[in-house]
């Protein structure tokens, strides 16, 4: 047995978010399952020994390097870890850490990238317009050093740094936020609040607001966007270099290429009726 870091990917939309919670679907209740059945770690309520996670996701997240580690057997590869996990959750890499290696605390960065739908000119099904001068400033006047504690319902830690790029590609706005760590649904408000201001549906002057030390709630507030564009992108760990398992990672690619197939025929179905309407 030996430290070891696995990197996860997921489809969030069917979970409870990642975090085990009684009662509910999560992702992380379903590694703890596969775990249990490959003999990794004890039935009952368990962890293995020295596990932790690189931070939790909300419900309907998803993730493409979601990190856990904990002490592991040696043949415990992504591939033999994947064989007990439904098609949604893979691992795909994973790589031996030192003792005493934490999951949460030893991560430097994570990133999170925001799939906006985003058209620049108002369309036929009434979504309103995304001006790309107006984001940019909102982006702009939110990236930086700033005290979130008006966008998210921590109470403490709410002081971040916050790097934000994006890029137009097409109807969407592919948004990445980086930072050390996120207060619990800050990456979603940011998203809501620079939507706001891009489709004029509030003034630049909000933000200003928003990022003061006076609390904000009520009409005021700024609510979250939705989870399911939201992807957990990375998580860096200094002096740790993840091995891809090269038959993991394959097997990853097919599930969620037939994934992507079976949303894009969903989309194509969903156009057909609205064509006839």
């Amino acid at each position: 047995m030996g430290m070891r870091a696995y990197r996860v990917a997921y489809d969030g939309r069917s979970y409870h978010g990642f975090q085990r919670q009684p009662d509910v679907d999560t992702v992380e209740g379903r590694l703890r399952s596969a775990l249990v059945r490959l003999g990794v770690c004890e039935r009952g309520d368990g962890l293995p020994e020295h596990y932790a996670a690189a931070g939790r996701t909300d419900a309907g997240v998803s993730a493409r390097a979601q990190t856990v580690a904990f002490d592991a057997p040696a043949w415990l590869s992504p591939t033999a870890f994947n064989g007990e996990l439904p098609d949604d959750i893979r691992v795909w890499a994973s790589a031996d850490v030192p003792a005493g290696f934490h999951a949460t605390h030893d991560a430097t960065e994570r990133a999170y990238t925001y799939y906006l739908y985003a058209p620049p000119d108002a369309d036929r099904h009434g979504h309103s317009p995304v001006d790309d001068e107006r984001w940019a400033d909102a982006v702009d006047a939110l990236a930086g050093d700033h005290d979130f504690h008006n966008l998210t319902s921590d109470k403490t830690g709410t002081k971040r740094t916050v790097d934000i790029d994006w890029e137009r590609d097409g109807q969407f706005l592919v948004v990445q936020f980086t930072a050390g760590g996120f207060c619990r649904q800050l990456v979603r408000r940011l998203v809501s609040l620079a939507a706001a201001v891009a489709e004029g549906s509030a003034p630049l002057s909000k933000i200003d607001r928003i990022l003061s030390p006076e609390p904000v709630s009520g009409p005021d507030g700024v609510p979250p966007a939705p989870p399911e564009p939201l992807v957990l992108t990375d998580v860096r760990y200094p002096d740790v270099t993840f091995t891809r398992d090269e038959d993991a990672a394959a097997d990853a690619r097919r599930v969620f290429e037939h994934r992507r197939a079976t949303a894009r025929t969903t989309a194509r179905v969903a156009g057909h009726v609205i064509d006839g309407l």
